[in-house]
């Protein structure tokens, strides 16, 4: 069977999450299998890089999926943007790939965008696509608690409880903080970079250094909740909507 990556685009605000939930929850994971059953006989079965938690975003998740016909790729990605309307969701591309790659497991690396804006006035435009908070943080503060967090350390205290991961240990290859203009305030980006990650835990990363760029806790105290190796020691785990899974990284870019 012809085996297809695709790369996709998605608004995770409808959505409980990537995965195909039980009992009919929207999942991107379904609409995404409904849209195939459409071009071709179901059940379908797509696997994905990254399985991003409910109300998560992503311009550059991957999945492969195999299928009987040989399309054209073209052809596919026109199908399945056809077919997933309404839908938030976009195929930004398909390729025809070899049967040994996949989504999950060929990938070496997966990247994270978290936006988070400080302003007095509400959001509009990006409501639901960032995490607002009234006061601009010290971007100095946060830096020197992120740089506590980049390299090979057992993370036990930035996971959820309900991780799934066979070991803790995770090496993050990149940690930057950057800030950018946003009408009526500033925007904070976090860009993540590693092999892979555990349950929750770019969301526990942000939401600990938004403790430290708020003044609440010092930058050393980041190295301190991470040498603690516990949960309880964890700032608090930010909302979901500023985050973004914006690439996953193969040995070929399948997408080249």
């Amino acid at each position: 069977m012809p085996r297809f990556a695709l790369k996709i685009e998605y608004d995770g605000g409808p959505f409980q999450g990537w995965q195909r939930q039980a009992a009919g929850q929207p999942s991107v994971q379904a609409a995404v299998e409904a849209a195939l059953s459409r071009l071709e006989p179901g059940p379908h079965t797509i696997a994905a890089a990254g399985r991003t938690d409910a109300g998560v975003h992503a311009t550059g998740q991957v999945a492969t999926v195999d299928l009987a016909r040989d399309w054209d790729p073209f052809r596919l990605s026109e199908a399945l943007n056809w077919h997933l309307k309404p839908a938030p969701v976009a195929i930004l591309a398909a390729v025809r790939v070899e049967d040994s790659f996949h989504a999950r497991f060929s990938a070496v690396e997966r990247q994270y965008l978290f936006r988070l804006v400080a302003r007095r006035a509400p959001v509009t435009h990006d409501k639901g696509r960032v995490w607002q908070v009234l006061n601009p943080p010290d971007l100095a503060a946060m830096r020197a608690g992120a740089a506590h967090l980049v390299g090979l350390h057992d993370f036990t205290t930035f996971r959820s409880s309900i991780c799934q991961a066979r070991s803790p240990v995770k090496t993050l290859d990149e940690l930057s903080i950057t800030q950018h203009p946003y009408p009526g305030g500033i925007e904070v980006r976090f860009f993540l970079r590693a092999r892979s990650f555990l349950h929750n835990q770019v969301r526990s990363i942000v939401g600990t250094l938004e403790r430290v760029g708020a003044g609440a806790w010092a930058p050393d105290d980041v190295q301190q909740a991470l040498q603690a190796q516990s949960r309880a020691a964890c700032g608090p785990v930010c909302p979901p909507q500023g985050l973004y899974l914006t690439a996953a990284r193969y040995p070929l870019d399948p997408f080249a």
